[in-house]
């Protein structure tokens, strides 16, 4: 079995409680996840599985979406629902919607984040969550994220204490850490926050609404129907532009060779052969502009489909 598929991950379990879930399930030992989601977060969560597991790392999408719920009044060790209160202060005047959606503005466009204690960024090769854990606070790296598109979904003109809470709708650059943007919203409004929800809505042209569920997995899988909702690995890569080679250039590409072709920088492309197999995944060469290299080569012969 091959293929990518997409969970809708539920709340409670890590990404990799989800792989491990699915390796179970469908009896294969090559499962991999395409970006972790913290334990409180639901949503969507592609997963590779069989062959697909060579293309993880093109999966990791620049832009993702999500819904979520943040709660002002106090603040968390983990900045989310699931940690201890690190400081609460009653919400002694109306936040209005209009000074919402002001601070949601400020917060639009390019904007530095310092990631939380509770996460898996690594300082001097230890992740800081191994540090939270043991109580030592480090100095963290800053890191630039963009935030494309932030609206509030909740509809009341004005919200009073002692707490409160809104709904909002984001669209971000990878590495965007939502549940620290709940905090820094409740920075802007004088007061301590958190994130209370959040559900992922959309990975690239991975969306909720084609996602499913652990207990429709089991149901699949004991029906012998989990064959109809994996993606293709053709299907997954289908917003990296495409080259279709010739026989001739599929045994190159087989053997890791160099193809002609003009590319921006950084540019990657997905290389098919005549009879539809995506062959591999290249990237424009760093040092001449009309050549590719390869980036992951994806079959052998044995593996080609007839």
């Amino acid at each position: 079995m091959e293929g990518v598929l997409l969970l809708n991950k539920p709340k409670g379990m890590t990404s990799h409680d989800c792989v491990f879930k699915v390796r179970k399930l469908l009896k294969e030992k090559r499962v991999g996840h395409t970006g972790t989601l913290d334990p409180d977060v639901t949503g969507v969560l592609p997963i590779c599985i069989g062959r697909a597991t060579k293309i993880v790392q093109f999966l990791t999408s620049e832009t993702k979406a999500y819904e979520g719920e943040v709660t002002i009044g106090y603040s968390t060790t983990t900045e989310d629902a699931s940690g201890e209160v690190v400081e609460e202060r009653e919400v002694n005047r109306p936040i209005f919607k209009k000074e919402v959606e002001e601070v949601l503005k400020s917060l639009t466009g390019m904007i530095e984040q310092i990631p939380p204690m509770y996460s898996a960024v690594k300082v001097n090769g230890k992740k800081l969550y191994e540090y939270a854990r043991q109580g030592i606070q480090v100095e963290r790296p800053v890191r630039t994220v963009t935030i494309h598109k932030f609206e509030l979904l909740t509809s009341e003109d004005s919200f009073m204490g002692p707490t409160v809470s809104f709904r909002f709708r984001v669209y971000c650059s990878k590495g965007t850490y939502v549940r620290t943007l709940a905090v820094m919203i409740g920075e802007k409004l004088g007061f301590p926050a958190h994130m209370s929800d959040l559900k992922r809505i959309a990975s690239g042209h991975f969306n909720l609404e084609d996602c499913i569920t652990l207990q429709e997995i089991e149901e699949r899988t004991e029906q012998g129907t989990m064959d109809e909702v994996l993606l293709s690995i053709e299907e997954a890569l289908q917003d990296f532009p495409k080259i279709i080679v010739d026989a001739e250039g599929a045994e190159k590409v087989k053997n890791g060779g160099f193809l002609p072709h003009d590319h921006e920088k950084g540019a990657y492309f997905t290389v098919f052969d005549a009879a539809g197999n995506c062959l591999a995944i290249y990237e424009g060469h760093p040092k001449h502009a009309k050549l590719l290299k390869p980036t992951k080569v994806l079959v052998n012969n044995q593996e080609l489909k007839i």
